[in-house]
This record gives C-alpha cells, sequence and structure tokens, in this order.
C-alpha cells in the first residue's frame, strides 16, 4: 500500500465527519418485514441523522425483507424526503418472489445504473433457497471502462442451524459464486446481505471465500475478522443482530458485505482500508477500516442496542435503529470506496520550432495531473494516479520512469530538453501509460529543429 494513500485513509477515517469520506459508500441492511406502512421518521433519522457530524449516508444500498413494490415506492420517498438527504435516490425494478425480497438503491449522481439479473429463483422446496438471489449492475459517474464497473449481490441465506439450513445457505452461496466466475472481466463485484450464517467454517461461507480452482468468483471478507460469530464477545463491534433484543441481543455477525480480489489490491476502484489487517477488538472507531456496523458500540454484547452514551451514533439515532428494527432486526453495514484516477495532461504537442545549434540544451515542459472529479467524490476518495514515461526518437532528453499523482497533489511537472549539439530535424513521442481505466495511454509528440551554425 502506498504510504500516501495509506496516511489520507488514516487521517480521514479517524476524522469526525463520517460523510465527508464517503466516496462512494456501500451498504446492506435487513429491514424487517418492511411495507412501507410504519418506521419512516425512524428511517428518515437512520440515514441522514448527525451524531458528531458523522451519518450513515449511503450512496448504494441493497436492503432485504421488502414486502411489496408499493413499499420499495414509499422507501425511495423517505430516502429523498428526509432532511439532509442529496434527493438523488432512484430504484432498481422490483422482483417479487416466493418470499420477502432484496431491493437496490443508489444515488443517481454518483453511479450509473446498468441493469439486474435474477440470479436464482428461490422457492420453499428444501432443496432450493428461499429467496431470489439478485444481481445489481452499475458503472460509477463518469466512468466507461469495465474495471470502474461493479456489481452487487443481495443475499438473504435461509435461517436457522439445522442440517438442511446448511445445505440451503450452501446452494444459495454455489449460485452466487458461480454466477461472479461468468461476470465480463475485470468486473469488480460485492456480496451484501443478511447471511444467517454462524461461523466462518460453515460451508457455506467457506465456498463464498475459499480459493479453488477458478478463483474469479471469490470473495473476501474486507475486516478479516473469521471465527465462531455468534455470541461471542470477542466479535462485539461487528455484530448486527438484533438491536430490539427480540430475539436475545446484539450477538450475531449475520450481515455482512464481501468484497471481490480487484476492490482490495490497492489498486485503482477500491476498499478504503487494509483487508490484510483484522478489524479492532477493542473499538468500533477502527482506523485502519473504513467498514462500520451502523449504531453498534461495542456495548451492547447480549443486550439491546445501547442508547445511552452510544458513542457510535448517539442516543436518537440508536432509538431510531431499535425501532427500524422491528422488535427483532439488524443494524445496516457499510463500508466506503476510492473511485479510479483520471490522467490529464498539459499538452499532447511540444514544438521547440527552430533553435541553433550550441552547446546548451533548449528547455520545454508539460505538466500531468489526476483529474478525477473531486467535487464529487473528495480528495480522499480518488486513488493515487500512477503512470510510466517512455520516449522513442532522437534528439531530446526527457527523464523516464515511473511516478506517481495524488488527487490533491496538484499536478507533475516533467522536463524536456532539445538537444542542440547536432544540427538537423528532431522527432520524438513520449508515452505515458497509466492506471486510468478510461484511457490509459496518452502520448506527446515532440519537435524541433537545430539550425547548423555557420563558422568562417
Amino acid at each position: 500500500m502506498h504510504l500516501r494513500r495509506f496516511w489520507c485513509g488514516i487521517a480521514t477515517l479517524v476524522g469526525l465527519s463520517c460523510s465527508a469520506f464517503a466516496q462512494l459508500r456501500v451498504a446492506t441492511y435487513n429491514i424487517s418485514n418492511y411495507d412501507g406502512s410504519d418506521r419512516t421518521v425512524e428511517l428518515k433519522s437512520v440515514f441522514y441523522g448527525t451524531f458528531q457530524s458523522r451519518q450513515f449516508a449511503p450512496d448504494v444500498i441493497v436492503c432485504q425483507e421488502f414486502l411489496t413494490g408499493p413499499s420499495l415506492t414509499t422507501f425511495i420517498g423517505l430516502l429523498n424526503s428526509a432532511p439532509g438527504s442529496p434527493g438523488d435516490w432512484a430504484a432498481a425494478p422490483f422482483v417479487d418472489g416466493a418470499d420477502t425480497e432484496s431491493v437496490c438503491c443508489f444515488r443517481t449522481s454518483k453511479v450509473d445504473f446498468l441493469g439486474f439479473v435474477v440470479v436464482s429463483v428461490g422457492s420453499s422446496s428444501t432443496s432450493n433457497h428461499p429467496r431470489n438471489i439478485l444481481r445489481y449492475d452499475f458503472a460509477l459517474k463518469n466512468y466507461t471502462s469495465e474495471s470502474a464497473k461493479f456489481s452487487y449481490y443481495s443475499s438473504h441465506m435461509k435461517a436457522g442451524s439445522f442440517e438442511n439450513d446448511k445445505a440451503r445457505r450452501l446452494i444459495e452461496s454455489q449460485r452466487i459464486r458461480t454466477n461472479a466466475e461468468g461476470l465480463p472481466s475485470g468486473r469488480a463485484f460485492m456480496l451484501g446481505g443478511d447471511f444467517n450464517i454462524q461461523s466462518s467454517t460453515e460451508t457455506a461461507y467457506v465456498h463464498l471465500v475459499e480459493s479453488a480452482v477458478n478463483d474469479s468468483g471469490r470473495l473476501f471478507d474486507p475486516i478479516n475478522r473469521p471465527g465462531s460469530w455468534v455470541n461471542n464477545g470477542n466479535f462485539r463491534f461487528i455484530h448486527t443482530q438484533d438491536p430490539a433484543a427480540g430475539g436475545g441481543g446484539v450477538d450475531d455477525r449475520f450481515d455482512q458485505i464481501l468484497l471481490s480480489s480487484g476492490l482490495i489490491d490497492g489498486q485503482g476502484f477500491e476498499y478504503i482500508g487494509d483487508a490484510s489487517i483484522p478489524f479492532s477488538n477493542t473499538t468500533w472507531n477502527d482506523p485502519i477500516h473504513s467498514y462500520r456496523c451502523w449504531g453498534n458500540d461495542g456495548t451492547s454484547f447480549n443486550l439491546p442496542l445501547t442508547i445511552t452514551g452510544n458513542q457510535n451514533v448517539g442516543p436518537t439515532i440508536a432509538q431510531a435503529l431499535i425501532a427500524a428494527a422491528d422488535s427483532s432486526g439488524h443494524l445496516p453495514v457499510f463500508l466506503d470506496m476510492r473511485v479510479p484516477p483520471k490522467m490529464a495532461v498539459s499538452q499532447t504537442e511540444i514544438s521547440f520550432g527552430k533553435v541553433f545549434q550550441s552547446s546548451k540544451p533548449v528547455k520545454r515542459t508539460f505538466s500531468v495531473m489526476n483529474s478525477a472529479d473531486v467535487a464529487l467524490w473528495n480528495l480522499a476518495g480518488v486513488s493515487d494516479l500512477e503512470y510510466t514515461v517512455s520516449v522513442i526518437g532522437n534528439g531530446f532528453l526527457v527523464q523516464t520512469g515511473a511516478f506517481l499523482e495524488g488527487s490533491a497533489s496538484g499536478f507533475n511537472s516533467h522536463e524536456v530538453w532539445l538537444d542542440t549539439r547536432t544540427a538537423g530535424r528532431k522527432s520524438a513521442t513520449i508515452t505515458l501509460h497509466s492506471n486510468d481505466p478510461d484511457v490509459p495511454d496518452r502520448t506527446v509528440t515532440l519537435t524541433g529543429t537545430v539550425i547548423a551554425t555557420n563558422r568562417r
């Protein structure tokens, strides 16, 4: 991991404003039998309430346990009308199935919705998963390449501890991974949902995250916290179920977001955090990770969600989360992503014109900058521009090699020297190769003529 990226992430995460580092905030939330008839005020507080400058405020979210299409319409309405909302929320089409349904909502200023796929149809059969598996496809706003697109799977797996419950969860995992293996090359993907999985050793979870002959569909836990999660205080900061204590208190890590390998490799479109370092077991506010269980400050193990003194969200949002849980429900989970860089070059042609032959070279300059939209993504929300400089031709001196340009550092200035020691027409081409996913290669052409000096 680059030091600039690491320290920028640290400085951002420990800052007061959660919303300030919501570059692209991705979330999952089981809203518990939501029919649109209640919890409007509470959900507005959950999504856009503020405590110590922190907000949930996601940009893309998959939700589980929606009951009807009209309930999704109501939900989009409350998101757009909540105090503090940007008002740009839209939803993927509602798909009705055999049980409660997944939905996906997104901010149109941040992503372009490309479509959805019903990966597998759920049913009540004991040899099938109970609910539809859905995949939603997006492109980052103002990007066009495949590596700036992502697919988000939503899953609500079978609950229960019986062997048949586990077998039905495994079926769901197998179908998700198989579908991910068929995604276009370079496509990032993630899985969010209520997994109802109690341990990372359960076969369904192992199938999602294990290395196999085909690893193109493999997922990773970005906070690197395997173990037996249920009723285990070592995981109290990442438990999500249930805040209302209708089922015993906050003691389950049922709700998770898993990421594909390309989102944790430190390049381009990436998770803000270090997936090689486990999430803290001493604080909810781990500065290494942007992953959060919204509302859980670690003081509610086997208890209702702490209201008075809640250090994560404060009492008002904590109370709203309990009410939104509908007697026995879940907390939202979110994480933040950086978007890829863009490369801009100050000029594509440099002409030295005609100069007289001498022993002193003549200098010109050009600049390279990271031109990703920081007004949309924030400074910390854009990955570093990494590029190389090479040159083919004669008569010019150019510093070649690898360079780095952050989103906040302005531009890199490069010097080009025309060698005037020998007469004649000179030409060369500078090639800039970068990690800009849309236009990775740019060129700068160099021309000039050195006129021989007449000597008597």
